[in-house]
């Protein structure tokens, strides 16, 4: 940030005297309109109909593709059909706590925004303490489900939110612990700090960086989905047997504010993990002009983004609602004890090799792109076998 108003400053863009406090406080301001108002709404809404469209071609089926090219326009179409439907507050329900907990999950679900590290330079706030403060404010999310569930005075809303009271705490203790090998090796909370401690190159991430890290990756991730209430951990909103479950009162905006903070957390779960073992930002500098650097490191941290957004779908889509029995025995019997053989295993790691082993990033590499290549063919084997027609039409 200091680099960019710097840079802005020097180059008289804001006249010969201008305040470096100014120029800041102007910079922060365009930065947070830009990544709210044309990034954290608006993604939460496209992605409801990209998610849709991949159903639809996972599943063999078709998705939304009338309203707009493509059905583009669809979320919008919902977005007006949400606000013109009528605001229903049940009787015998605590309207004060009914009204106030679609609002904190959009909060949950904003806050973070502002330690997201888009690029080296665009980031609204870098704290010393960002991957704490972003992990924080997601918890809120707890606290707004449980109230919406107590609040509905309803026999499948209050079940709702007690699930989600207890998958979500349990699951913050395994993607907590899976945090902490990412900070033992780098010795700091700071997004920044943590990315920059990594190269652009696979074999420099943390995702290869030893095996526990490699684990701990995939337990973070599996957590956050279980923590995002997506399937096959969606037991909180379990339609078949709680209706809608803590969503079961609402209707209008309130209603589509719970599931529009579910689809913008997937951007915020995909940043998450590429921040913390994908290289975030990381690119080759392959020019000295600082801005259009900053473009390619936005491009490259949005794409890593957005595959694990793919994958969350490619996952709700292929795989069954768990039980809650399986889902609290995946936690509390493997994914724990795990996470702490993880943290120990990169302790000593570290305290062997405290500057890291670079072979180490190769081998881990090399296997993983063997597990992909295998996983290839596997699907490739099991698309023939079932003599599938693949259809590349975008609009079928």
């Amino acid at each position: 940030m200091d680099t960019l108003v710097q840079n802005l400053i020097a180059s008289g863009a804001f006249g010969k005297n201008a305040s470096p406090s100014m120029v800041a406080a102007l910079v922060v301001f365009i930065m947070s309109a830009v990544v709210f108002l044309g990034v954290a709404f608006p993604f939460a809404g496209i992605v409801s109909w990209a998610e849709r469209r991949v159903w639809a071609r996972i599943q063999s089926r078709v998705g939304p593709n009338r309203v707009g090219p493509q059905g583009f326009l669809q979320w919008l179409a919902d977005g007006v059909k949400h606000v013109c439907k009528e605001d229903i507050i049940p009787d015998e329900s605590d309207a004060p706590l009914f009204k106030m907990a679609p609002y904190l999950v959009m909060l949950a679900f904003t806050l973070p925004w502002a330690v997201m590290p888009f690029s080296s330079s665009l980031i609204l706030a870098d704290l010393n303490v960002g991957i704490l403060y972003m992990t924080s404010v997601t918890a809120l999310t707890v606290v707004a489900v449980l109230m919406a569930g107590w609040a509905s005075n309803d026999k499948w809303s209050l079940i709702g939110g007690i699930r989600s009271a207890a998958q979500i705490v349990s699951y913050e203790i395994p993607a907590g612990l899976s945090i902490f090998p990412v900070v033992l090796m780098t010795g700091t909370l700071s997004m920044q700090g943590i990315i920059r401690a990594q190269g652009w190159a696979p074999q420099h991430w943390f995702l290869f960086a030893n095996p526990f890290t490699f684990v701990a990756a995939n337990i973070l991730y599996i957590s956050a989905l279980a923590e995002g209430n997506r399937t096959p951990f969606d037991l909180p909103e379990a339609e078949s047997e709680l209706v809608a479950g803590f969503a079961t009162e609402y209707s209008g905006m309130r209603y589509l504010f719970f599931f529009m903070a579910e689809w913008g957390n997937l951007f915020i779960i995909g940043a998450i993990i590429a921040t913390l073992f994908l290289g975030g930002w990381q690119f080759p500098h392959v020019t000295k002009n600082v801005i259009a650097m900053n473009i390619l490191q936005a491009i490259t941290f949005n794409v890593k983004v957005l595959f694990l957004v793919f994958v969350s779908m490619w996952i709700r889509a292929t795989l069954p609602r768990v039980r809650i029995d399986q889902l609290m025995t995946l936690c509390w019997k493997y994914f724990v004890p795990i996470s702490f053989v993880n943290m120990i295993g990169t302790a000593v790691w570290v305290a062997i090799w405290p500057d890291g082993n670079s072979l180490m990033g190769y081998i881990m590499l090399a296997a993983a792109i063997a597990l992909a290549a295998v996983f290839t063919q596997r699907v490739i084997y099991y698309l023939r076998r079932s003599r599938m027609e693949v259809y590349f039409n975008p609009t079928i």
